[in-house]
């Protein structure tokens, strides 16, 4: 019998990359790890036929949907890049004890600013303002008055972590913060709905900051758009699918919803045609956890799952 220790047990073990991701994660999975990259392949289907019955792991920042999960039968963890997982499937992975992990917390606190920032770009028209200035307006007259975010009530529709560091930052700035989850919260004190529409008529501004996935698809739909109403602002940076993108367009050209403040988007990255003349919606290339530090410590969280649980150790952050 051959016995390994748990250092030629990681550079035994083999793991899919199945897209690109940083120079950090493959340099590392390189050096601990054989590993195997996907997307590189001229045919997917051969190199999968050629290692399935080896690989162990999967990294990934696409995704695994049951089809690849299937194909590799002794599959024993897929480390999701990124505190969404929605595009893994878990309940596939579920059925055969696979692990799932992301990388919450190290994104916190970068979202929760992004979000703020869009609510302050949007009340204040700083892109406009940006414009304003760049093509001589300014010397023709002063801007038109905007409006204020302090004193404001600010509907938090997801307080989880990321819903959590946001609503600091918002009562910071003299914001009133109320919220709906699923089920209250028995460890904050900010004001319970039991509804999002409920939310949305309670809310100057509607931040959707909860979950991807078949449970929250569409979540605010019309209802809660017109619930919003013509002076409310909708920002989102959590997943376009928990937003009626349709309807969404259809109030904001209606004058029903006041405006928007958008870092993701149903079909990513194709934004529809009709918000891109909006002059009350800001449009961002999903960037909430884009800065150098935080994609550092999720590519970081990624490595590490995979070397704590090929070390024989439990997985730092599983989701299942």
């Amino acid at each position: 019998m051959v016995y390994y220790t748990a250092r030629e047990e990681m550079m035994t073990a083999e793991i899919l990359m199945v897209g690109p991701m940083m120079s950090r994660v493959r340099e590392a999975l390189e050096r601990e790890f054989t590993l195997h990259r996907l997307w590189e392949a001229e045919d997917r289907a051969a190199l999968l036929a050629q290692v399935a019955g080896q690989v162990r792991g999967i990294a990934t920042a696409h995704g695994a949907d049951a089809a690849l999960i299937d194909a590799l039968p002794k599959l024993e963890i897929i480390s999701n890049f990124g505190v969404g997982y929605d595009a893994v499937d878990v309940a596939r992975a579920k059925t055969r004890d696979i692990i799932v992990t992301n990388t919450p917390h190290v994104l916190n606190d970068d979202v929760a600013d992004l979000a703020i920032a869009l609510m302050l770009n949007v009340s204040r028209q700083l892109v406009l303002a940006d414009r304003y200035v760049r093509e001589g307006a300014w010397q023709r007259g002063p801007m038109p008055l905007t409006r204020c975010v302090g004193g404001k009530t600010v509907g938090v529709l997801g307080l989880g972590r990321i819903g959590r560091a946001f609503a600091g930052r918002a009562e910071a700035m003299n914001c009133r913060v109320v919220y709906h989850n699923r089920r209250p919260r028995d460890d904050i004190s900010y004001p319970y709905l039991d509804s999002p529409v409920a939310l949305a008529e309670a809310s100057d501004f509607l931040v959707v900051i909860t979950p991807g996935g078949a449970d929250t698809t569409k979540l605010v739909d019309r209802r809660v758009l017109d619930a919003l109403g013509p002076q409310g602002i909708l920002i989102n940076v959590a997943r376009g699918s928990v937003v009626d993108e349709a309807a969404l367009v259809a109030a904001l050209r209606e004058g029903s919803l006041g405006g928007a403040g958008l870092d993701v988007f149903a079909d990513e990255p194709h934004v529809p045609e009709a918000l891109l003349g909006m002059d009350n919606v800001v449009l961002l290339p999903h960037v909430g956890s884009a800065t150098l530090e935080t994609r550092a410590a999720m590519g970081d969280l990624v490595v590490d799952n995979l070397r704590a649980h090929f070390a024989g150790k439990p997985a730092l952050t599983p989701v299942y």
